[in-house]
């Protein structure tokens, strides 16, 4: 195509982030966008992470333009935050007028910029649509359904999410199986990540340590959860040195819960302010064993070929578990030790990579993204 062919007028696309996965998958976006001189991409931030570990840092890393709006809305409870977002969002949207709104994931940012845009009469398209975990006491969850129910063009990242949408009574015919567009950032900054001299600085070796990453309300709001975990951990680290990056949230609850004197007492167990995307990267790349309660890092992982171990009952993201390198392990202590032994001892699974993660994702978004907003832009 060429900006000859329908007009001079750029379609205008305004592309949510809020919070860490939602910068990877925009930053492959970004990048399919300049393919096309008739595409006008703009980021909108809602500042739903606030910490600059969480945020800046990964804007400077993936080379991910600065935002053209900062919402600034910051943490608060999911009710609070939705509404802050909303408000400032349907702003942005009267001054800014484009053709189309992005959202990607499942955060609170996802599910308020598009009921924002959908009440405006704006086109809305949700990049990783149809996963589905059918855990509704996961806030994540709800937001997937509702944005899911009201997107206008609905992008997959796995085969699988095709029939939870058709199961919800949602047409197939603005569904597009595209792939993973957050392992394409991770394919581009690979390289990058390899020369990061992080094991260096946490003095560990290649395959020698486990990483643990956890920030779900399920795992670290509960007391006796958390526990669990830690006291699996406190087995684990006997073995092999466990590198835990810990999250603000995460921190707050161990001292609130008086974990930090077991934490602490763990000679093996090394923990880190948040990480940079470069610095986290190459920590997975090298790990002997990931352990996590977060969605994107099982599909990094399984990116990887690292072995990982989900720390929760069920996850939205299967072809992880099918294709992949995860394994489903929940939250009993001995069941994580068991399997985490296992791994140690070099008893993973065989992995491979699910279909389209060919680090070409967010080029077929943008392309039909294209077509899709010229075609109502002649319609109209």
């Amino acid at each position: 195509m060429n900006d000859n062919q329908y007009g001079s007028m750029k379609l205008k696309i305004l592309n949510v982030v809020g919070a860490r996965p939602n910068f990877m998958k925009v930053a492959a976006l970004m990048d399919a966008y300049k393919k096309y001189h008739e595409i006008e991409a703009k980021i909108v931030h809602t500042g739903q992470h606030y910490d600059q570990k969480m945020s800046d840092t990964f804007f400077k890393e993936l080379g991910i333009p600065q935002p053209d709006v900062y919402l600034g809305v910051g943490s608060g409870n999911h009710g609070e935050q939705t509404g802050k977002i909303m408000i400032g969002f349907e702003r942005v949207l009267l001054a800014e007028r484009p053709d189309l709104v992005v959202v990607v994931g499942d955060v609170n940012s996802t599910i308020a910029c598009g009921l924002v845009a959908v009440k405006q009469g704006v086109k809305l398209a949700h990049v990783e649509a149809g996963l589905r975990s059918y855990d509704r006491g996961m806030p994540e969850e709800v937001n997937r359904i509702l944005t899911d129910q009201i997107s206008d063009y609905l992008f997959l990242s796995e085969k699988e999410a095709e029939k939870n949408l058709h199961k919800e009574g949602i047409s197939l015919e603005n569904v597009f199986f595209v792939g993973n567009v957050m392992i394409d950032t991770l394919y581009k900054h690979l390289p990058h990540a390899q020369k990061s001299n992080i094991l260096e600085q946490l003095a560990v070796k290649q395959k020698q340590y486990v990483l643990l990453t956890l920030h779900r309300p399920g795992n670290v709001d509960n007391i006796e959860t958390f526990t669990n975990i830690i006291s699996a951990m406190e087995v684990l680290e006997k073995t092999m040195p466990i590198i835990f990056p810990v999250h603000p949230r995460t921190k707050m609850r161990m001292e609130n819960f008086g974990l930090m004197d077991q934490v602490n007492g763990m000679t093996n167990l090394k923990l880190t302010e948040p990480l940079g995307y470069i610095e986290f990267l190459r920590l997975m790349q090298d790990a002997c064993l990931v352990l996590t309660d977060s969605g994107g890092i099982q599909e990094e992982t399984t990116a990887l070929k690292t072995p990982c171990l989900t720390l929760r009952e069920n996850t939205e993201r299967p072809s992880t578990v099918t294709f992949g390198s995860n394994q489903i392990v929940g939250v009993d202590r001995d069941r994580i030790i068991a399997e985490g032994q296992k791994v140690l001892a070099g008893k993973s699974k065989v992995s491979g990579a699910p279909e389209l993660w060919d680090g070409k994702a967010a080029d077929r978004v943008a392309e039909i993204l294209l077509e899709q907003g010229l075609k109502n832009r002649r319609q109209g």
